[in-house]
């Protein structure tokens, strides 16, 4: 009988660092690791990259799987700015990528360049969100920090790097940069926001070993390490995503995306025109507000997240922290249509209505950009991610989705797209093709409702009327408050 082989997939995300020890032969989760992260309260959004290694040491050691494992991943959250000195030390914390302000220096990219030219070279049009904004704010804001930067990194860069020593990443984490497009790292872009590219890492090719880890971590030293990638295509691997299938995940922020049968290049800006980490397309629409954003919510309105009621003419834009899919980084959250016999459990159906309708109205652009036909039959829309096993969350779905849902019984999909990279390692398989050996994606379905129309159609209204005034001169929105 051969020997058990276990790898430990690791998600690195904006609050906690996640590790699972993984049975590469059936997939079975033999050993579990968490560790806290901080995130700043400020102004912006911002974490030292220190305390993400020191919460991978110890999010890997309590798995109990550490000192036998046979290959390793790292999968990290998306767009962060790592800045390092020629030491390997962070210069300032990394700005994450929920931080908003740098919205001013994406717009003057776009004025610059043209939207339908940034995608068409990138596969996106930049965001506040995206790695280029955000060394753009910091050339423009801290100058003096910037000139101390010896290396820039995505955080699962940095953890790799932290681990094997080589300075390498993945082409699916990249492509969330806005510095990088099919023909590697674009250099008029990179020239263009004052960024060298000796300074960033070397794209390797999908299923290439990212180094050994070396002496003094909680692996055994000569471990192969996977590339690992961004935790979006960490998680399309841990669901083993044929092209086409629709995936809905419900975090911090929210994203909706499927494997592309050809590149995205979205002049609008609504779809991300991501690679994934296997050598395709990864189109995909994500908000800044999701889980968090409603939880807020349930505790003005001092309800149970749960506690849900339907009826009523509420609508609530949970914008808390701006918003990024639609683009308004400079918005708040906004509440209209309240009434006297408007109840608490309303008003927070309302702001579930409201964080669900821009993914599920994205989700046609998100098909139509990898090459699908939005109104062709296809599978349920996978739902994942924190949210997911809420009932009022699955409600919501379905409702202003008219889609059958599949909730998968497995979790930590990012962490277990990173094991399948671990695995892929040893036994010559594609990640996705592991994951499917895996059958990750098992797990109730739920029959598809009509479709709430009158609900999408009122927070569509009310989103444009909100985006015009935001978007009028500042006399025209005083104006507009005084009606």
């Amino acid at each position: 009988m051969p020997a058990q082989r276990v790898v430990i997939g690791v998600d690195s995300s904006t609050q906690s660092t996640k590790a699972l020890a993984v049975d590469v032969g059936t997939g079975a989760v033999l050993g579990e690791g968490r560790a806290a992260h901080s995130v700043s309260a400020g102004p912006g959004r911002e974490s030292d990259p220190e305390q993400w290694w020191r919460a991978f040491c110890e999010a890997t050691a309590a798995t109990g799987w550490a000192d036998r494992a046979t290959a390793c991943s790292i999968a990290g959250q998306q767009h962060g700015l790592v800045t390092l000195d020629p030491a390997g030390r962070p210069v300032r914390p990394a700005l994450l990528w929920n931080d908003v302000r740098s919205a001013p220096q994406a717009a003057a990219l776009a004025a610059a360049l043209g939207p339908a030219e940034l995608a068409r070279r990138t596969g996106s049009v930049p965001t506040a969100a995206f790695t280029a904004a955000k060394w753009a704010w910091l050339r423009a804001h801290e100058p003096a920090a910037a000139d101390r930067v010896a290396a820039v990194r995505l955080p699962h860069d940095f953890l790799t790097e932290r681990l094997t020593g080589e300075p390498v990443t993945d082409r699916g984490d990249a492509s969330g940069t806005g510095w990088w497009g099919p023909g590697g790292y674009d250099r008029e872009l990179l020239a263009r926001i004052g960024l060298d590219s000796a300074l960033l890492p070397e794209v390797l090719a999908p299923g290439s070993r990212a180094g050994l880890v070396r002496a003094g971590t909680p692996l055994r030293e000569g471990v192969p390490v996977a590339t690992g990638t961004g935790d979006n295509m960490a998680a399309a691997i841990g669901l083993g995503l044929p092209p086409g299938r629709p995936v809905l995940s419900l975090g911090t922020s929210g994203t909706v995306y499927a494997v592309g049968r050809t590149r995205p290049a979205d002049p609008n800006g609504t779809v991300a025109g991501f690679a994934d980490a296997l050598g395709g397309w990864l189109p995909l629409a994500c908000t800044l507000n999701c889980t968090l954003a409603v939880d807020r919510f349930a505790a003005l309105a001092g309800r149970d997240r749960e506690d849900v009621e339907g009826g009523g003419t509420v609508v609530v834009l949970p914008y808390l922290d701006g918003e990024r899919t639609p683009d308004l980084p400079a918005a708040s959250g906004l509440v209209h249509g309240l009434r006297h016999d408007t109840t608490p459990g309303q008003l927070l159906q309302a702001a579930y209505d409201g964080a669900a309708h821009a993914l599920l109205t994205a989700l046609d652009d998100v098909l139509r950009a990898g090459g699908e036909d939005p109104a062709a039959a296809g599978e349920p829309l996978l739902l994942i991610g924190g949210g997911a096993a809420g009932r009022a969350w699955q409600q919501t779905v379905l409702r202003l989705s008219g889609r059958a849902v599949q909730v998968p019984e497995a979790r930590e999909l990012v962490a277990l797209g990173a094991a399948a990279q671990a695995a892929a390692l040893l036994t010559g398989e594609r990640a996705d093709a592991v994951a499917r050996r895996w059958r990750t994606t098992d797990g109730r379905v739920l029959d598809p409702v009509p479709r709430d129309d009158d609900t999408l159609e009122r927070i569509t209204g009310t989103l444009r009327r909100a985006r015009a005034l935001q978007e009028a001169p500042p006399q025209e929105r005083q104006e507009g408050r005084g009606r």
